[in-house]
C-alpha cells in the first residue's frame, strides 16, 4: 500500500506452486515491491495477520481448562511454538533483510488482531465508503467471528463470538466426520452439500440433531457449541468418531471412501446451519449499523 492505495498483493503459493505454502512470502514480497517501483530498504511498515502471544494465551488457557487431556495437546503443539511462533518477529526481519537492506528502525513491524486483518482485506479493497463488515472462521486468538462497521479508514468491532463457539469450528468438525481434511477440505463439503436434497427426511433429521444436540443458534446468528461433542479445545482431535456415529446414526467417512446419499445429506443439513447461521448474523449486524452495503471475510465467508 502507498498512501491508503493498494499497489499490489500477491500469495506465495502463486509463485511456488505449493498450495497453502506456510514459507516465508519471499517471492510474493518481491512482486509486490516490483509493482510498486520500490526496494526492501524504502519499506515504512509490515503488517503480521495476528497477534501470536495473544493465541498463545488461547492455547494455554484453553488446553489447561482441559487437563489432563488436554496437556497432551498442548505438549504436542510446542514444538511449533518453540520454533517459529516465539521467534516470530526476528523471523520476518531476517526474512526481510535476505531480501536487501531492510531498515529495522524505519519499517515497525505491527501485529494486528486476526479478525481485524479480516475485516481489512474486505473492507479497504471494497468501493464503499461506508459498510458492515462480517468476518467468520474458525479461530484467530480468541474471536471466531466478528460484527463490525468501516467508515473511512476506520473500523469498529461491534460484536464478537469467541473460542470455543464457532461455526467455522462446527463447519471443520463436520468436515472430519465426512473424511476431509480439516483446514483444506471443507470446500468439498460446500460442494457436496449441494447433491443433497433439502428437503428428506433424512437431511431434515440431520439438520434436528445438529440444532438440538451440536449447535445452540439463536435467530442474531449467535451460537454455543454443546462441546460435550467436541474435542478440538484440548487439540487432539475434532471429536469423537465414535460418539458422533451413535448421535448420527452413521459411522464416520474413512478418507477416500466412496461418498454416499447420506453423506451428501449431512453436508446439505450442515449447509443449511451455516446459511441460517450467516444470515442470522448479517441482518443482525444490519439492524446495528444500518448499513447498506455489507464486506464479508474469513474462512467461513469464503
Amino acid at each position: 500500500m502507498h498512501e491508503g492505495r493498494i499497489i499490489a498483493a500477491a500469495q506465495e503459493e502463486r509463485f511456488s506452486r505449493r498450495k497453502h505454502d506456510s514459507s516465508f512470502p519471499a517471492q510474493a514480497i518481491q512482486y509486490c515491491l516490483g509493482e510498486a517501483g520500490i526496494g526492501v530498504d524504502e519499506i515504512g511498515l509490515v503488517a503480521f495477520y495476528d497477534k501470536p502471544w495473544l493465541k498463545f494465551e488461547r492455547l494455554l488457557e484453553s488446553h489447561l481448562a482441559y487437563a489432563p487431556l488436554g496437556l497432551v495437546g498442548f505438549v504436542r503443539a510446542m514444538p511449533v511454538w518453540v520454533k517459529e511462533k516465539f521467534r516470530l518477529r526476528r523471523r520476518l526481519r531476517e526474512g526481510l533483510q535476505a531480501l536487501g537492506p531492510f531498515q529495522t528502525a524505519r519499517a515497525p513491524l505491527l501485529f494486528p488482531p486476526h479478525h481485524l486483518s479480516h475485516a481489512a482485506s474486505a473492507f479497504y479493497p471494497s468501493p464503499f465508503a461506508e459498510a458492515a463488515i462480517l468476518t467468520i472462521d474458525g479461530v484467530g486468538e480468541w474471536a471466531t467471528a466478528t460484527l463490525g462497521q468501516g467508515q473511512g479508514a476506520g473500523i469498529k468491532v461491534l460484536r464478537e463470538l469467541s473460542f470455543p463457539h464457532s461455526l467455522g469450528l462446527l463447519y471443520s468438525a463436520m468436515t472430519w466426520f465426512l473424511g476431509f481434511e480439516v483446514l483444506g477440505g471443507e470446500y468439498k463439503v460446500m460442494g457436496l452439500a449441494a447433491y443433497g436434497d433439502p428437503e428428506a427426511p433424512r437431511t431434515r433429521r440431520f439438520r434436528d440433531l445438529i440444532e438440538t444436540e451440536l449447535v445452540d443458534l439463536k435467530p442474531d446468528g449467535s451460537l454455543r457449541l454443546n462441546m460435550r461433542w467436541f474435542r478440538f479445545a484440548t487439540g487432539s482431535r475434532m471429536a469423537s468418531a465414535r460418539a458422533w456415529a451413535r448421535l448420527l446414526g452413521m459411522p464416520r467417512r474413512r478418507p477416500g471412501a466412496p461418498l454416499t446419499k447420506a453423506h451428501a445429506q449431512l453436508a446439505c443439513a450442515l449447509q443449511q446451519v451455516t446459511t441460517a447461521a450467516v444470515l442470522g448474523m448479517a441482518t443482525e449486524l444490519q439492524r446495528l449499523t444500518g448499513a447498506r452495503h455489507l464486506c464479508l471475510a474469513g474462512g467461513v465467508a469464503l
